[in-house]
């Protein structure tokens, strides 16, 4: 079940809302817990058991952790939850990839074993194991305490909001809201307008980019025109399909009375590839900062070492992404970029030129090529396109496939790239707060408008997929 789907707007969403508003509120997490369940079993029911073993294993280590009578003690249950934890996203994650290197490498192609190969990837395991090691390691730093009851947890790992696609919520930063959280008709409406725009954002703009990004990708040898149009859908549709997931999750936690953080923030307007991460992905960018940079030695042991640092917190971030190569290359050309910028002395949050927007946006686009083939030689085929190397203007056999349609599409999400910071809802305070207030209000009307005219698209035509439940 997905979000972009009529059994979940038509169906799941409002039974479980009226269940949910109708159950005393002692008994909301549970129907909370109820409802993540039915959700997430709608596609498989052996994958929620996955979900529900590993809130097991971390409800009861965490009790060990926190009950140690030792620092060392401790660090052991720690390590023991960490190491389980990892082994889940390991085994499901990774496999297929270092089953099929092995047997490349040692076995001239031959199958190996069917538990080692054609393991599928349980929707959402990157989230939720992530989740759970920020939730231990947390307990041990003494930044959270241990959640007040097994199905307050549960209902913590099973957030459906969150629970396949992120942000990546972290306990300490909920535990208060799953105790005692309010619920308005304010917080409701400000929640179905974040949820209809991010609707509108999935449905009207990623999914009508997708069809170029999609082609461009697969034609052998494209040329310079199509090698940069599919580049540029490519861009659109992550940037719009995985907001507007986020922003759906932000809509229906505060639907339910929680207030999440958000996941993203204009990151195309970064001057920066240092700025970028600080608007993209914000949940993982930060997580990535606390639970692996920090660790690692953060900026404490000299500069070499803060290079170092950042350039592998940026593999292993590639490496989180997928189990391919060119994510594996795609986390080193990020962590590259940081690691130069720091020695350039840029920290993301200064004023730059223009042609410092630029040359980050070229530089962000080279690694979405990395992002999106589905190995080395289709983006080895790209970039060779993008420098005009099969020749320049878009050719015949694919010219009549490129619809007017997708190219609005494209369009209108460069141009909402270039405006939605104006309507930021937290504009600086020196705006006049009438102003301010208009300004928000326009977006209201215009998120609820084009809300409708993903439902209507919606209904017209199939359910649609998020790209980031492949990672």
């Amino acid at each position: 079940m997905v979000f972009s789907s009529s059994i979940f707007l038509f169906v799941f969403l409002p039974v479980l809302l009226a269940v949910y508003y109708v159950t005393p509120p002692r008994w909301r997490n549970l129907t909370i817990l109820i409802g993540s369940y039915i959700f997430y079993g709608w596609w498989r029911l052996d994958f929620l058991a996955l979900l529900i073993a590993t809130t097991l294993w971390n409800y009861f280590l965490g009790l060990r952790i926190v009950a140690a009578p030792t620092r060392q003690r401790a660090k052991r249950w720690l390590t023991l939850a960490i190491v389980g934890n990892l082994a889940v996203l390991g085994y499901f994650k990774y496999s297929n990839f270092f089953a099929s290197s092995f047997s490349d490498a040692f076995m001239g192609g031959a199958p190996l074993s069917p538990l080692f190969e054609g393991v599928i990837l349980p929707i959402g395991v990157s989230f939720f194991v992530f989740q759970a090691i920020s939730y231990v390691v947390d307990l041990y730093r003494g930044d959270a305490k241990h959640a007040d009851n097994l199905i307050d947890f549960a209902a913590f790992k099973a957030l459906f909001p969150q629970l396949v696609a992120g942000p990546v919520l972290r306990y300490k930063d909920l535990e208060d809201q799953f105790a005692n959280r309010t619920h308005t008709f304010e917080k409701f409406g400000e929640g179905a307008t974040r949820f209809m725009q991010g609707l509108a954002r999935k449905v009207l703009i990623a999914d009508t980019a997708a069809p170029i990004a999609d082609m461009f990708f697969a034609v052998p040898d494209p040329t310079f025109v199509e090698s940069w149009l599919g580049l540029t859908a490519y861009a659109i549709q992550l940037y719009f399909d995985f907001s507007g997931y986020s922003s759906m999750a932000v809509g229906l936690g505060l639907m339910m009375g929680f207030r999440f953080t958000e996941n993203f923030k204009y990151p195309y307007i970064s001057r920066s590839v240092t700025e970028f991460w600080r608007r993209w992905h914000i949940s993982l960018s930060s997580w990535l900062r606390d639970y692996l940079y920090i660790p690692l030695g953060g900026n404490r042991k000299g500069v070499a070492r803060t290079y170092i640092n950042l350039f592998l917190t940026m593999l292993l971030g590639g490496i989180w992404h997928g189990a391919n190569w060119t994510f594996v290359i795609w986390g080193a050309w990020h962590g590259g970029l940081l690691a130069a910028e720091r020695a350039a002395g840029i920290k993301g949050n200064e004023k730059r030129p223009i042609w410092a927007w630029a040359g980050t946006l070229l530089a962000v686009l080279i690694g979405w090529v990395l992002f999106r083939a589905v190995d080395m030689s289709s983006a080895i085929d790209m970039y060779s396109g993008m420098l005009g190397l099969h020749g320049f203007a878009i050719r015949d056999l694919y010219a009549w496939q490129v619809s007017g349609l997708s190219l609005l599409g494209i369009a209108l999400g460069v141009a909402v790239c270039a405006v939605e910071p104006w309507f930021d809802p937290q504009a600086p305070a020196t705006s006049p707060q009438p102003f301010l207030t208009r300004r928000v209000a326009y977006l209201s009307m215009a998120a609820s408008v084009f809300g409708v005219l993903a439902i209507g698209k919606l209904v017209a035509e199939s359910d649609s997929p998020f790209l980031y439940f492949q990672f």
